[in-house]
């Protein structure tokens, strides 16, 4: 395909995918059981944190979570003592523990109390969206913790492609007129952001030649934004349903 030929391809997929269907095989449920805007950023942050690994087991630790917080996230977060904590001994997904939930929850609730809640620190404009997520990190572990949660908010100012957070920024970013992503924060451009780069992202935009970097680090999630935003400058990150679909739902 030619460049045309294959931008057209892409808007097909993309269209395609990015339907209330796509929900029902996807992480973003979990957000989606919620109305407020607080409850929806809760559940949605905590449910990127841990969507690594297989699907099925990634809905089952997250519904997990939700469940044990009473289904009321962000009263959780901000209003928990330690009592309420007991449900959540031997949390574990994958090698997110008890001990990094823990923490997470005290970090969110310091970021709503002392920081004006997540958007805030997202909508510096001063800084590139990849350069707000570092800054989001530095903010996130201001408090005392265990070195080792660390490893569970990436830095692409470290060299990760941090596909987690840039996931969670476009189901907050991006439209809802698909039903889909949330188009909660009316702050930052969908033109900003960067596709969350995975495994099928990345092999699939490698078969279409938009990615040439064998890693899948912050050097490739460059490279194929700057491909992405040649076909749509002002909404690149939609072409992630058509590579996601692509390689997940049609093992292309």
């Amino acid at each position: 395909m030619n460049q045309k030929e294959l931008q057209s391809f892409l808007d097909f997929k993309a269209l395609q995918f990015e339907s209330i269907a796509f929900i029902d095989h996807d992480p973003i449920q979990i957000p989606h059981q919620f109305t407020k805007k607080q409850d929806i950023e809760v559940a949605a942050f905590l449910t990127a944190t841990i969507a690594w690994g297989n699907r099925v087991s990634i809905l089952k630790s997250a519904q997990k979570l939700i469940d044990s917080m009473d289904a009321s996230p962000y009263d959780f977060v901000i209003n928990h003592q330690k009592k309420d904590l007991i449900p959540f001994k031997g949390f574990v997904h994958r090698t997110f523990n008890e001990n990094d939930l823990i923490y997470f929850f005290t970090a969110l609730k310091n970021i709503y109390l002392k920081h004006q809640g997540l958007e805030k620190i997202f909508s510096n404009i001063e800084y590139s969206l990849q350069e707000r997520i570092h800054h989001f990190k530095t903010i996130f572990f201001e408090l005392n913790h265990l070195q080792r949660t660390q490893k569970h908010v990436s830095d692409p100012q470290k060299g990760s492609a941090a596909k987690r957070i840039n996931m969670f920024l476009r189901w907050m970013v991006r439209s809802n007129d698909k039903g889909v992503d949330f188009g909660l924060w009316k702050s930052i451009s969908p033109s900003e952001l960067s596709i969350p780069l995975d495994v099928h992202t990345g092999n699939i935009a490698r078969k279409l030649g938009l990615l040439n970097r064998t890693q899948n680090d912050a050097r490739a999630l460059s490279e194929l934004d700057l491909n992405l935003r040649k076909f749509d400058p002002n909404d690149p990150v939609k072409y992630d349903f058509a590579l996601f679909g692509l390689g997940a739902f049609e093992k292309f």
